[in-house]
Order: C-alpha cells, then structure tokens, then sequence
C-alpha cells in the first residue's frame, strides 16, 4: 500500500520495507531463531549442562524466547533505519501525507513509524512462541524451524481464501499489515487492538505449552 507513495516521502521507505519483509523473511528469521532455541541445544548436547546449573528451566525458557525477541527487535529497527535512512538521499523527508488525505508532522509520522516496529514486533514474537513450544518437543532445530515456517506459510494461505473467512480472524498472520490503519486520519484501532490480542493469546498459549513441556522433559542430551 505505501510502494506508490515511496516516491513523495523518503519516510515511506521505513514502511514499505515492513511491508517486504513481514510475509517472509520475518516469520523466516523467528522460526530460525525460535526452532532452534532449546532443540539446537539438546543436539549439540550441551542442553543438560544448561539445566544443571542453579538457573529454574522456567526462567531458561523466558531467557531463550527474550533473547529471540530481542534480536528480531534488532532486525526490525536495523532495515527500518537504513530504509528511512536511503528513503531520505533519495526522496528526502518532509511531512506525511496519510491514506486518509490528511497530512502528519515529522514527530507524529515517527511515533506511528515506531509503533509499527512495535507492532510488527509483537507479531513476530508471537510466531517465536511457536517456535519456541516446538523446540522444546523436539530435538531437531531445522525440523521445529521447518514446522514453525510451514504454520506461518499456511496461516498467510488459509488468510487469503475467502471460503475461510470464519477461521480467519484466530489465524496467526490475519493481523499482521494492521499497521497500515496507524496511517489513517482518524487511527483505526479496531484491527490494531484485535491483532495485539491475538499476538498476545498466542504467546500467553504456546510459551505455557513450552514451559510446561520443558519443565517435565527428560534431558539427557
């Protein structure tokens, strides 16, 4: 939605490279990072020293799926800054114009262009939580990287039949271009608030599965 737009505002260029990397290369990243948390770790056989320390398999689990969070945190604001960065020399900046007609100031446009960081973010840790509870039943990093990708994949296929439109609001991906509404005049919260609760169900969900798989596992790798 903001490809066209790119070439009047060098601020664009923060947005429509969220709009590039979110279908792929994103859930890409977390289901790497997230698969291979505690599996990569039981096939290097090096899981069962990390348990043994006086450090509670809980706590191992929250510090896995921060340090996940944190590094796509970090891949999120990385493309973002040098987008806006190149999006500057070559369009240069000015104040926004919204898909409403209206027009943002520099610090309005750059809370909203940091929000959908955020808001991106939560999606993607979202997917990391899956990620994460697959890791911990598995102890093939690739094969719960793999399956993680595969739910991402199918989520984004299921979204885009209509004959699915009932499922399509519990589907992990339904909400991720939510963004696009913070760039309205007035904001549109309603799809904005509904995908961080479902991003937020998933991660309440699948990261209790992975603490209490993991809290229970056998480790001898």
């Amino acid at each position: 939605m903001f490809f066209d737009l790119i070439r009047h505002n060098g601020l664009f260029a923060a947005l429509t490279v969220i709009g590039l990397i979110q279908p792929f290369f994103l859930p890409l990243g977390a289901s790497l990072l997230s698969g291979e948390a505690i599996a990569a770790e039981a096939s290097a056989g090096t899981l069962r020293y990390l348990v043994v320390r006086p450090v509670g398999r809980a706590r191992l689990i929250v510090a896995k799926y921060s340090a996940v969070v944190a590094e796509l945190a970090a891949a999120i604001v990385w493309v973002m800054v040098v987008a806006l960065i190149a999006g500057g020399f070559a369009f240069g900046y000015g104040s926004l114009p919204t898909l409403s007609g209206t027009t943002l100031g520099g610090g309005a446009a750059t809370v909203r262009i940091v929000a959908t960081a955020g808001y991106a973010l939560v999606g993607m840790g979202a997917l990391a939580a899956i990620g994460m509870f697959l890791s911990t039943v598995t102890d093939s990093g690739l094969g719960a990287a793999a399956a993680t990708m595969a739910i991402a994949i199918t989520s984004q296929i299921l979204d885009g039949l209509p004959s699915l439109r009932a499922i399509h609001p519990y589907l992990i991906t339904h909400r991720w271009f939510a963004f696009v509404d913070l760039f309205r005049s007035p904001v549109e919260w309603n799809g904005i608030v509904q995908g961080l609760i479902l991003s937020g169900a998933y991660v309440a969900v699948f990261l209790g599965l992975a603490l209490a798989v993991f809290s229970r596992k056998d480790v001898v790798s």
